[in-house]
């Protein structure tokens, strides 16, 4: 310390004087530690406050936290992409609710355009994440195709493969068709009955990454040339569908085995049915805090299902006495326009519309969909009822026994209004589409929803969102992060 220093008097030659502090002012140097000392406490204490909301926030990934508030936003994995492309609501049109019923339902689908081939040339592939084979109508030449929107994709001979490839053997399940033959076989047949045969090729297929840029990526998929059922007859036809299962041969895990893309995607659908959306391959669009994640239930098919513990219409629970306690599969399928239940929960949702709307009488006539009801008075759209009913919820386990996960389908994503006025319940009798005691969750109940299905992490999340503006998400909210730079800086 200054005070403390030798000092020489011109009287006293070689003599040591040794000069006190100052009493005062070395208490206000002891005051002044004391005031930095609580101060660098405080800041501390806040510093560990804001990272135990960072530790509390369970919906989310966990990333470096310090990376992300002062180093730059890098990708989930090194080296990864993510490629971004939008979504469009197929044309109004309809299509027969069950063998043997009249009523004819609604479509609500959407697809994504795609392009592909050498040169690239345009498709338009409907979104599925209930299947595994991305595939297009093909020139082979083509025996049963419906008139797309754009030319039959013609393959090269070069382009064909192999029934000895890997993806091949997986597809068939390590069952060769033809060990002689030169192309790979595959038929695929859908719930609805619909199927689709053909051969599979290997082919550029042309995708816009985040930063911009375009990107060729060399991708298996079907080269179709014999279609059946409803994918013949859909009055609002598309080139194909994109397959987005967890199955090896699907898109993103072609991209995620090649270390283009994380093993993650997500679609955003708006609730305005004629507006469109966005699809998103890879995790730079995937928010990182807000979301509600459940664990994907592993099984035999490479479909997105999780379970549910109970299904509730408001405060009413709809499961039946001898399924309570037990655990009902959800899946989540995007090639589906509505969402299923068991018959036994899709009864008691009924009656719980029909006691809660006394006015309304049920409208036998009305074939838009099973369930209709006429109301006592004039409707022109859902926002005309939608306070007269409450929102159905799908309700998980909870996360560290504490965090609820709940997965919520407003009156809007349930309801419709048909042309004759009548409200119709847009949720069907699973049942009639071989899904006895399994909940599908279509495309009208995840509008105005972003959801993620993470194959790396094995898990389904979702958050609620205008889905109009896609934007690759910082990994720290903006308030924690500046809180926390706050404090340590």
């Amino acid at each position: 310390m200054a005070d403390a220093a030798p000092l020489l008097s011109p009287g006293l030659r070689g003599a040591v004087v040794i000069s006190l502090p100052d009493r005062h002012h070395h208490a206000e140097a002891d005051a002044g530690s004391r005031r930095r000392g609580w101060t660098l406490l405080r800041r501390a204490a806040g510093a560990l406050m804001v990272l135990a909301a960072l530790a509390l926030a369970g919906h989310c990934y966990s990333p470096d936290v310090a990376t992300r508030l002062f180093g730059e936003d890098r990708k989930w994995s090194d080296g990864a992409a993510s490629f971004l492309l939008p979504l469009y609501p197929k044309k109004a049109g309809g299509v027969k609710a069950a063998e043997g019923s009249t009523a004819v339902l609604p479509e609500r689908r959407y697809y994504t355009s795609i392009n592909i081939g050498n040169p690239a040339r345009p498709y338009f592939l409907d979104v599925d994440t209930g299947t595994d084979l991305t595939w297009i109508q093909c020139d082979a030449p083509c025996a049963n195709c419906t008139k797309g929107p754009h030319p039959l994709y013609k393959p090269a001979e070069d382009n064909m493969v192999h029934p000895r490839d890997p993806l091949c053997q997986e597809l068939q399940g390590n069952q060769n068709y033809c060990d002689t033959c030169k192309q790979c076989e595959y038929e695929i047949a859908y719930a609805d009955r619909s199927s689709s045969a053909g051969m599979l090729a290997r082919d550029n297929m042309r995708l816009m990454a985040a930063d911009g840029e375009r990107e060729n990526l060399d991708i298996v998929f079907g080269c179709a040339y014999d279609q059946q059922g409803k994918l013949l007859d859909s009055p609002a036809s598309s080139d194909g569908v994109l397959g987005l299962s967890n199955g090896a041969i699907s898109l993103p895990t072609q991209l995620a085995d090649q270390g283009i893309i994380s093993n993650v995607f997500g679609h955003c659908i708006t609730t305005d049915p004629s507006s469109s959306g966005y699809m998103f391959l890879g995790d730079d669009y995937v928010p990182r805090w807000g979301m509600t994640w459940v664990p994907i239930r592993n099984g035999p098919e490479n479909v997105y299902s999780t379970e549910v513990q109970k299904v509730n219409y408001g405060g009413q629970e709809l499961n039946v006495r001898r399924q309570a306690g037990k655990l009902t599969q959800v899946i989540f399928d995007s090639g589906s326009s509505y969402t299923y239940f068991p018959r036994e929960i899709y009864k008691n949702l009924i009656a719980s519309l029909e006691d809660a709307s006394p006015g309304f009488v049920k409208d036998e006539s009305d074939q838009t969909l099973p369930f209709c009801m006429k109301p006592n008075f004039p409707v022109r759209s859902v926002d005309d009822v939608k306070e007269l009913f409450k929102p159905l919820q799908l309700q998980f386990r909870k996360r560290w026994f504490v965090i609820p996960r709940t997965f919520t389908i407003s009156p809007e994503n349930y309801l419709t209004i048909s042309d004759k006025g009548n409200v119709c319940l847009g949720v069907l009798d699973g049942t009639e589409i071989g899904h006895s005691s399994t909940i599908i969750i279509g495309d009208a109940s995840v509008s105005g929803k972003l959801v993620v299905y993470d194959n790396d992490k094995n898990q389904i999340g979702w958050v609620q969102s205008d889905c109009t503006r896609p934007q690759k998400e910082s990994r720290v909210p903006s308030f924690l992060s500046s809180a926390l730079r706050s404090q340590l800086l």
